[in-house]
């Protein structure tokens, strides 16, 4: 489960509602009280059996102990110090090209969140992967890959088959 308190408010309900051995990325950068939001979210995490990845921040996924960062492609070369400074995080990174994805397995990350897979209303002018596309740049891609983007209960069944390690969503989770 990706974060997006606009979308899905209730993130702490939602993570509670996951099945053990689930991760949740806390996005929200803007949230006020990330600290606090983070802690709580890290607590119920671990109470679920559930990884918890910070994005975009370092600093403070080490302040508040999370299982892990997850960072923006543009951050991705980032990913080789956050790897040597903390070898036993999960780290994942975005990426969106079959570039990226190889910039993301030369920096040291375990996966990728490759998106976006389908239409999605959280970026509504990206264009989309399509099943096909999605497809090819996961068999190809040098770590596993997280479909992203558009993932719900309908388009899920699209992916069946595919080389993947897992799905991705915010708003989607709760119909897949």
């Amino acid at each position: 489960m990706v974060t997006d308190q606009t979308r899905v408010p209730e993130v702490i309900e939602a993570a509670r509602a996951l099945p053990p051995g689930s991760a949740v990325l806390f996005r929200d950068y803007e949230t006020p009280a990330r600290l606090e939001v983070g802690m709580q979210l890290r607590d119920v995490c671990r109470q679920q059996k559930l990884r918890f990845l910070v994005a975009g921040n370092g600093r403070l996924a080490a302040e508040i102990r999370a299982d892990g960062l997850h960072m923006p492609e543009a951050c991705v070369q980032g990913a080789r110090s956050w790897r040597q400074w903390r070898p036993k995080w999960l780290i994942t990174v975005a990426a969106h090209s079959p570039a990226a994805l190889w910039r993301a397995a030369r920096a040291g990350a375990d996966a990728a969140l490759l998106s976006p897979v389908f239409a999605t209303s959280s970026h509504p002018l990206a264009k989309p992967l399509g099943t096909l596309r999605f497809a090819n740049l996961a068999f190809q891609s040098p770590l596993p890959v997280y479909a992203f983007g558009g993932v719900n209960k309908q388009t899920l069944r699209r992916l069946a088959g595919i080389h993947l390690c897992g799905v991705a969503a915010v708003a989607g989770l709760s119909s897949v």
